[in-house]
């Protein structure tokens, strides 16, 4: 069972999806929903809304409602069953005030999953110093833009105490001794590089030199090296 089906998504529900991207998880919830459900999926992006809207038509899925848009920004109404956010919190400097914002779009009973990070939970097998200044620079360069790198760990309580009740969790993680789950490392530490410079959190010459250490630590066979951290939290919102 999927987390969305233990989260309690049904056939016909009326959906909501907050930072919807390239659409994944937003074609996952109209299949699950059926016909007689629909999915409003939301994106400031414009290029992965339109991307996403073609998939979605090249997958005859009729129920969703793209949308280019800023959830704070948005007139929704009150009457959605159930509302999806992954990976948003730890961007934002405000995430209490976009979950309050989302729990005014959920009807009585209505359903949130929030998923999100854990970079503090990275590890390698032996210890790695090169995987724990990655990790550092990832978290240092994400407070400096105002979000929290470990948001995940937060989610279970900011649900509890911003209207939401019978709140559950699970956690997420991959680790490998090679192949693609050993690569995301360094191919994620060269996707920030120029955030990393840029922030004067470390030189080009020793972002270079981590990003091939770590595609060393990646090929390296007798090391385990895991993904990051995911926790994937949800509740229903209180009747009053």
């Amino acid at each position: 069972m999927s987390l969305l089906e233990r989260a309690g998504l049904k056939p016909g529900m009326k959906c909501l999806d907050v930072g919807c991207g390239g659409g994944d998880v937003t074609f996952e919830i109209a299949r699950l929903v059926e016909s007689g459900g629909s999915v409003v999926a939301m994106d400031f992006d414009e290029v992965k809304i339109d991307l996403a809207r073609a998939e979605a038509n090249a997958q005859h899925l009729a129920n969703i409602d793209f949308r280019v848009a800023d959830l704070e920004q948005c007139v929704l109404g009150s009457d959605f069953d159930f509302a999806y956010c992954k990976y948003i919190f730890s961007h934002l400097q405000n995430p209490e005030r976009v979950l309050s914002k989302i729990r005014e779009t959920l009807r009585p009973g209505g359903i949130v999953v929030a998923v999100d990070t854990n970079w503090s939970g990275y590890f390698a097998v032996p210890d790695s110093s090169v995987l724990q200044r990655f990790v550092e620079l990832y978290i240092q360069t994400l407070k400096r833009r105002g979000g929290d790198a470990n948001m995940g760990l937060r989610l279970p309580s900011l649900l509890s105490t911003h209207g939401f009740e019978g709140v559950q969790m699970s956690v997420l993680q991959l680790a490998a001794t090679s192949g693609e789950v050993k690569l995301l490392t360094p191919i994620t530490m060269e996707n920030i590089a120029d955030s990393v410079i840029a922030e004067n959190l470390a030189s080009k010459a020793e972002v270079d030199s981590l990003v091939a250490d770590l595609y060393k630590l990646a090929n390296d066979p007798h090391k385990v090296l895991s993904t990051c951290r995911v926790i994937e939290a949800w509740g229903r919102r209180r009747s009053a």
